[in-house]
């Protein structure tokens, strides 16, 4: 990492293109990665890999995947020929959890104590070997949650007193149809679910598709209402409280 001024590259990436925001982030962290689950993911690493073929990737494995999404997750890794590291939770928390509570929990107790163990803990791991991440959140995604989300931010939510992790989110100006445009455009790899009537996809028993009019979000933990955020950036919660 090369000596780093959060408050000026945040000047300097605001209203930028994801390209300048990907090439920005490159240029001041070797030890970055790209964390990857859905479109917007998939069209960061088609933008990142024209900046640096051997980016890392990595992807959170929860067990409760779709099997659509585990082939999409080989489809693209052999697409654009890189290594994406499947992270994967702590067995013994889940073996507990499902013990304890059963397989279907989330649908009594709400989805935060699974996801804590199945998403928030490997998460967190995963970054304590980070310096910097990129992700493919959007503002349009959550007026809620994610109106306020910058191109460049400290990660409050996983930074501690002995790190600091810096996290990049490109697409954070872009909608829902410009990444379609590019994923047609360049012939992006998408999961089919998405043909389906899925918009945001996350584990299995917890997505359904959208009805028309509804925002893409509405499908994740359907049965709760709220803010839709799992834990993995636990920061918007924050700065909406």
């Amino acid at each position: 990492m090369t000596d780093f001024d959060l408050t000026r590259v945040q000047a300097q990436l605001q209203h930028k293109n994801p390209r300048l925001i990907l090439k920005t982030a490159l240029q001041h962290f070797e030890n970055i990665a790209i964390s990857f689950s859905g479109a917007e993911d998939v069209v960061l690493i088609d933008l990142a890999v024209a900046l640096k073929k051997n980016i890392q990737v990595f992807c959170l494995d929860t067990g409760r995947l779709h099997p659509q999404t585990y082939r999409f997750i080989e489809q693209v890794r052999k697409h654009y020929q890189l290594e994406i590291h499947c992270v994967s939770p702590n067995p013994a928390e889940v073996e507990a959890l499902v013990r304890e509570k059963g397989l279907f929990s989330f649908y009594e107790d709400g989805h935060q104590p699974c996801c804590a163990i199945r998403k928030v803990a490997p998460l967190k791991r995963k970054l304590a070997q980070l310096d910097a991440w990129i992700t493919g959140q959007r503002k349009d995604q959550s007026l809620d949650t994610r109106q306020d989300l910058p191109e460049v931010q400290l990660d409050s939510a996983f930074s501690t007193p002995e790190k600091t992790l810096i996290k990049f989110n490109p697409l954070a100006n872009w909608d829902s149809a410009q990444v379609w445009d590019h994923i047609h455009a360049y012939q992006v790899p998408y999961n089919p679910l998405h043909e389906q009537g899925f918009t945001s996809i996350g584990c299995e028993p917890c997505t359904r598709p959208v009805l028309p009019n509804q925002h893409e979000r509405e499908g994740r933990w359907w049965w709760e209402a709220g803010k839709k955020e799992c834990g993995l950036h636990a920061g918007n919660l924050q700065s909406t409280s």
